[in-house]
């Protein structure tokens, strides 16, 4: 992630009569607050489903469980928006610890399907691929609440990282575009992200993100029109604004924005 680190005014929390975070406590630059596990279920309902159960954090994974036997409900299905380990190293162990099956795309689960509708106890949750940030990246939309759950692809504060080579920026953009469509519609209207607080405004949220990609891809363009010749060149350059510790991961978005300006000069 690029952006600001903690703040103290996200702490996790309920967000609808649908959706709550438990929020991981794992903060860093990367990972802003700390990872948000998402806990989703359809009123009245004593089925859960947990979404990004995060990292290999025992005590993460036991504070989850709590709250779920503190509603009266028990998990009956685990998403993953992505592969990348404070979203999905404990996916083994939290199957260990509920028996509940795992999904996700491409890492040898029981794989989603763009468009896939899954129901579970009552409460709809529509899988949307949205590629970029990594290549097996999906949303989650819940139409009750026109909420989508966005895993690293657009965060609760500042910007996310195209995780180069995995990630691609042309299927980014293609991602937002999708999310915007989604906006346009009233499919959509708030966001609960991987990382950062709930966003209650989704539409000018990814107007934000689709404006700071094309202010950066100009950006990247102007620094290597003037010869900044290497990834790291062109970030010291373009991303002075934000902190050098999370500068190792601009470095993976520079190298996408070239990829990008190769075939899209």
């Amino acid at each position: 992630m690029i952006g600001t680190a903690a703040d103290p005014g996200w702490l996790g929390g309920v967000t609808s009569e649908r959706a709550e975070c438990v929020l991981c406590p794992n903060p860093s630059p990367m990972t802003l607050d700390g990872t948000n596990t998402w806990l989703l279920a359809e009123p009245g309902s004593d089925e859960v489903v947990v979404v990004d159960p995060g990292p290999l954090d025992e005590g993460h994974l036991q504070g989850v469980l709590r709250r779920v036997a503190d509603t009266g409900r028990r998990v009956a299905l685990t998403l993953l928006t992505h592969g990348h380990d404070d979203h999905a190293e404990s996916a083994d162990r939290f199957h260990e610890l509920t028996g509940a099956p795992v999904r996700a795309f491409g890492r040898g689960h029981d794989d989603l399907r763009a468009g896939e509708t899954i129901t579970v106890g009552g409460l709809e949750i529509v899988a949307v691929e949205t590629p970029g940030h990594t290549s097996d990246s999906f949303s989650f939309v819940l139409p009750a609440d026109n909420t989508l759950l966005t895993g690293d692809t657009i965060l609760g504060r500042g910007t996310t990282v195209v995780a180069w080579p995995d990630g691609s920026l042309e299927a980014y953009l293609a991602s937002l575009d999708r999310i915007e469509a989604l906006t346009r519609a009233g499919d959509v209207t708030s966001l609960l992200p991987g990382h950062g607080p709930f966003v209650a405004d989704a539409a000018a949220t990814v107007t934000f993100y689709l404006t700071h990609r094309a202010e950066r891809l100009d950006q990247v363009r102007d620094a290597v029109a003037r010869g900044a010749q290497t990834a790291y060149a062109v970030v010291e350059e373009v991303y002075a604004d934000v902190p050098r510790s999370v500068w190792p991961a601009a470095e993976l978005s520079v190298q996408a924005q070239l990829e990008y300006l190769r075939t899209h000069p």
